[in-house]
């Protein structure tokens, strides 16, 4: 573990040991952004992340909660129907209507079918309505009665932050329903309430006096002495672009706007202009930044990400000055390190999930890309947008009073009181967080609860995880179901030749139940008793796992060898798909037994539980190396049939095959297609960038040492760059662009500077 906080390892482990779900909160700066990171590399459960806006799905790395669960853009009523009149303007669905919705594409039915982890990111803008539709969808599609259809939920966010947008001919309708609008108003979480864990230690401020101030302002209690201490910051007559390193905070857009324009404006450089580039679906609704960022030099800049970089250079929220600027080269000078580095752009993804045919794993596949650079204008920004960012100095004009805990918002952006001025005297009236989200927040656990409830989840897990793993009533009844539904096909039709295959089949099935049920009744004994003895636990379920295993291993064995025998008839597609479902059940039955046994073993072995000790090659390879032995096996069994082009393509999905796309840096993925000797176009098309970015991560893989600028550039061009250097010691690369004009392009320059900060 890294160094965590208690809090943030309990959410771990929550995650990671048992079915709870959890509402993680902490205030700005407290890390829930690396906390969410470390979750999704760590957790060994399918998961996906949603978020209300597709600005916050950008940033959380996932997508929206509409499109994911195909819920229109309405208000949602918890019951199945409408009663009483309503304002026109309103839309509202109710369950009757919402479950037309749920005519769900095959893809995104796996998704949810396979889903085991649904974090939600930015919950404090989550309507209650929004998440019930969510709960009810995923008891729907899931055939699953129980909260979420069975899926565990972390809810991610600062509840003091943005509050949900309702309108009022909204909220006529949903008072009469809602206590509130927050999530924690829904129905499903008032009657399941998800644990409450706080992240509490403050990364950004170490200034005692500071954080006492903010906790009080965001708890309600802020004091006249309070008051006082931040109106000795006031200086009506500040003026920030006189005072480099400053940038204004203010409620409104326009004004933000306008103060930047004009600043802009002052300064007596050349403007110049820089637009993205856009890949594949990417729509402009979701853009993070301004498409157009238009910039000169002395400007004052923030960045809007952190540096993926090993270098760590910049931060979201530092500030800088724009040293030199051309076309092609943005230069941005930090004068408190006295340091110039050369602006990169960033990739923001677009994606979607699908589940990996063959592992059953959840995926992203890219859909689309923007790349620009993570900048903008910085002489002010509005107190929303500033939501995440850490400044050092900064002037708040918080006169006009807003919603609350806007105020709070506004000063927690700073590390200390020393960066700070106030434009105008703080008024106490009208700072006050929602009283609604105080009070929820008394419902925090503290430790002790924490760790009981941690131990009782556990416990509960692995019982239910490994009863799992050995209940097979459902398999059972898909099996005697498809060999009734024989009896229905007339002797012409492809079906009835196998229905003696079926037949034995399901019986073999229906033999396993007697068993698995005397071993669940064992199992049940065992988890009640008042110590788990783990070791025991650990080897009847190996015992359970060696009478059971060949028996449900021969069925999948089975079904595959059915399923390729069939592919090579012609008219029987329906045929196929009905022994396609059948086998995805059987392979899932196979994987939670192969998952009980491991897990087991892990909790015997006092081992962590996480996804490096439960996910075993084994089981990972499980399905890919049954359908390989069953290939062979056929083909040694009809030694007549040379192996034609792979007959399973006839009904195979027509979705086009899909690349695994493992949690790589932007950089990784390029050169590993590098080494495969690809060409930049190629690796271009494949990634969905266009081939200017991949020549940006051929320059850092140069000045990284990894690639050799010879195997990019013919040896002649790099003869005439080496000549063009000679001599060469400044910063930018503008003067030498202007020297040699179309000799040599920006690329390579770029590269063979790059390979100059080698030696």
């Amino acid at each position: 573990m890294h160094n965590h906080s208690d809090a943030a390892a309990y959410v771990l482990r929550f995650i990671n040991q048992t079915s709870q779900s959890v509402f993680l909160t902490g205030q700005a700066g407290t890390g829930k952004t690396t906390l969410l990171r470390e979750i999704i590399q760590t957790t060994h459960k399918n998961t996906v992340v949603v978020a209300p806006t597709g600005i916050a799905a950008l940033n959380a790395g996932g997508v929206t909660i509409h499109s994911m669960f195909q819920l229109p853009l309405a208000t949602f009523i918890p019951e199945a129907a409408v009663h009483g009149t309503f304002h026109e303007n309103a839309r509202i669905e109710t369950r009757d209507t919402l479950r037309r919705h749920f005519k769900v594409s095959g893809q995104k039915q796996a998704v949810i079918r396979n889903m085991e982890l649904l974090i939600v990111d930015e919950v404090s803008m989550l309507r209650a309505d929004l998440l019930d539709a969510m709960d009810f969808m995923l008891q729907s599609v899931r055939k699953n009665k129980t909260p979420f259809g069975g899926v565990q939920v972390l809810f991610i966010g600062d509840l003091l932050q943005l509050p949900p947008v309702v309108k009022n001919e909204e909220w006529d309708v949903l008072r009469k329903y809602y206590r509130g609008k927050f999530f924690f108003n829904a129905r499903v979480v008032a009657q399941h309430p998800p644990i409450y864990i706080e992240l509490s230690k403050i990364y950004r401020q170490s200034d005692d006096l500071f954080i006492s101030i903010l906790n009080n302002l965001r708890n309600n209690t802020i004091t006249s002495s309070d008051v006082n201490t931040l109106n000795r910051y006031v200086k009506p007559s500040f003026d920030v672009e006189s005072h480099p390193g400053f940038i204004t905070l203010t409620t409104h857009n326009a004004k933000a706007d306008a103060l930047n324009t004009r600043a802009l404006g002052n300064l007596s450089q050349r403007a110049i202009s820089f637009y993205p580039e856009i890949t594949g679906e990417f729509p402009e609704k979701i853009f993070p930044v301004d498409e157009t960022l238009t910039l000169k030099e002395g400007a004052q800049i923030m960045f809007i990400k952190n540096d993926l970089s090993p270098e760590k250079e910049y931060y979201n929220g530092k500030t800088g000055r724009i040293k030199s600027l051309s076309p092609e080269e943005i230069l941005v000078y930090f004068p408190e390190e006295d340091k110039t580095i050369e602006v990169d752009r960033y990739e923001w993804r677009n994606i979607r999930y699908y589940v990996d045919e063959v592992t059953k794993e959840i995926r992203e596949e890219i859909l689309g890309t923007f790349v620009h650079y993570p900048i903008k204008l910085a002489w002010a920004i509005t107190v929303h947008k500033s939501q995440g960012l850490t400044f050092d100095k900064a002037a708040i004009d918080v006169s006009n009073v807003f919603a609350p805990g806007q105020a709070y918002v506004a000063f927690s952006r700073l590390r200390s009181l020393n960066g700070l001025i106030l434009l105008s005297p703080l008024q106490i009236n009208g700072i006050a967080s929602d009283e609604e989200v105080l009070r929820y927040a008394q419902q925090k656990a503290d430790d002790e609860n924490l760790e009981t409830a941690l131990q009782h989840q556990t416990r509960r897990y692995l019982a239910d995880t490994l009863k799992d793993g050995f209940t097979w009533k459902d398999l059972s009844q898909m099996w005697r179901n498809h060999a009734f539904g024989y009896r229905e096909e007339g002797p012409k039709s492809v079906k009835h030749n196998h229905s003696d295959w079926a037949k034995r089949n399901a019986d073999l099935m229906a033999t396993l139940l007697e068993p698995s049920g005397k071993f669940l009744l064992q199992l049940d004994r065992l988890f009640a008793a008042e110590s788990l003895e783990m070791d025991f636990i650990a080897e009847r379920v190996d015992a359970a796992y060696d009478y059971f295993f060949p028996f449900l291993d021969k069925l999948e064995t089975e079904i595959l060898t059915k399923l390729h025998e069939i592919s090579r008839l012609k008219k029987a597609k329906a045929f196929y798909e009905e022994l396609l479902l059948l086998e995805e059940m059987q392979v899932k039955a196979v994987r939670k037994l192969l998952h009980a046994k491991q897990l087991a073993a892990v909790v015997a072995q006092g081992k962590e539980i996480c996804k490096e000790n439960l996910v075993t090659d084994f089981i990972r390879k499980y399905r890919q190396q049954k359908i390989e032995s069953v290939k062979m096996a056929f083909l040694a069994q009809h030694a007549e049939l040379i192996e034609d082009d792979a007959p399973e393509t006839r009904y195979a999905n027509p979705g086009k095959k899909r690349k695994k796309e493992p949690k790589k840096s932007t950089l990784e993925e390029t050169f590993e297609l590098w080494q495969q000797q690809l060409s930049i176009e190629d690796i271009a098309a494949q990634r969905k960038l266009t081939p200017q970015t991949i020549l940006s991560h051929l320059s850092k893989l140069i000045a990284s040492k990894q690639v050799n600028i010879r195997d990019v550039l013919p040896e002649d061009k790099v003869i005439a760059l080496a000549r063009a250097f000679v001599g060469y010691t400044e910063e930018t690369l503008q003067p030498l662009k202007e020297k040699y004009g179309d000799e040599f392009t920006w690329d390579e320059l770029r590269m063979f500077k790059a390979s100059l900060s080698l030696r």
